[in-house]
């Protein structure tokens, strides 16, 4: 129903305003009585052999929601009742921010793709907070970021807020400095900035009664020497995993009208290299610490893959933009047929 009906309907609209429709469709579609039993009896699988323990955190399901689609964790509970076995929100940073001009989202349908140039929009972590005090059963993962203005000589302090705020209310942190689309952030990932924001972060963590887990999202971009000095700061620092991959600033191969848009590429056009970097962190960790894989699961196969190459978890986001919730339902299905 999502592909034939749902989806063509929805791609003729602008992006943005679409996906912003879309929520407000759903959080109504769920106040009607029942309606939240009915979409979990259709789309959710249990069984104690999907159940993942990493980190420390037991997941339902290894199928997890990316960072960017609910960025406010403001649809938490109702995105849930679709099959997902965890949720994470943001990017969010310490202060509210519009993000970039409009337009800033682009649908890529020839290569089953979308370009976004976002910018960390979002309405600031205590809002967040506040949303998520009322949370469901669901795991929750909070990805934090600086803001724009902040400069990176900064940016340890914005992390730290955003990480102090939202430590009661999630389940584990990601620390995001991969994002293409807030000016030279990136150059936080470099060995030096990197290893000081980690280690800062995991000393607040450590004078907690409870530490949660803190895990690093890269970039698809980075070289075999990045990737390697990234492993190195991994077990150095002893956060406890990575989400491989962020979007892509490479535009090889496309397609698409919209190609040329500045921004991050994110489905089918990433799988390849996404399963890549897994194999590569994979074997060459010593330390063996948990990879979250992300990045053009766009198939039940495709996460197949990803988890052959190593990963212990999963995430969709375009994905789950072009098939809709089926596709949550049905790389579940495979993992169970796989492990009979």
């Amino acid at each position: 129903m999502y592909n034939s009906l749902i989806k063509p309907l929805l791609f003729q609209f602008d992006p943005e305003k679409i996906h912003y429709f879309s929520f407000k469709s759903i959080k109504l579609l769920h106040k009607i009585p029942f309606v939240d039993q009915l979409i979990r009896k259709q789309f959710c699988i249990h069984s104690k052999s999907l159940e993942r323990e990493v980190f420390g955190i037991k997941f339902p399901n290894p199928v997890g929601l990316a960072a960017g689609f609910d960025k406010d964790a403001k649809l938490i509970n109702e995105l849930n009742n679709f099959g997902f076995g965890f949720i994470e929100i943001g990017t969010l940073t310490p202060k509210p921010q519009a993000g970039n001009p409009k337009k800033r989202l682009f649908r890529l349908i020839e290569d089953e793709a979308i370009i976004n140039r976002m910018g960390f929009n979002n309405e600031g972590v205590m809002a967040a907070v506040k949303r998520l005090k009322s949370k469901g059963e669901i795991i929750i993962g909070g990805n934090i970021g600086k803001n724009k203005v902040t400069p990176n000589a900064e940016a340890i302090n914005d992390y730290a807020y955003a990480f102090e705020a939202l430590f009661e209310v999630v389940d584990y942190f990601v620390v995001n400095v991969s994002s293409p689309n807030t000016p030279n952030l990136r150059e936080l990932q470099d060995k030096r900035p990197l290893t000081n924001l980690l280690s800062h972060l995991k000393e607040l963590n450590a004078k907690k009664s409870n530490p949660k887990p803190i895990l690093l999202k890269i970039a698809p971009d980075l070289n075999t020497a990045q990737l390697i000095d990234i492993i190195d700061i991994v077990e150095q620092t002893e956060i406890d995993g990575l989400i491989a991959t962020n979007t892509t600033i490479s535009r090889d191969g496309l397609q698409s009208k919209h190609k040329a848009e500045a921004g991050g590429l994110s489905g089918k056009p990433l799988t390849k290299r996404s399963t890549e970097a897994i194999k590569f962190i994979k074997e060459h960790q010593t330390a063996r610490f948990p990879v979250i894989a992300v990045g053009g699961i766009m198939t039940a196969q495709d996460a197949l893959e990803k988890l052959e190459a190593g990963a212990d978890l999963i995430q969709l986001y375009t994905g789950f933009v072009f098939h809709g919730p089926k596709l949550i339902k049905s790389i579940n299905k495979a993992i169970l047929k796989r492990n009979k």
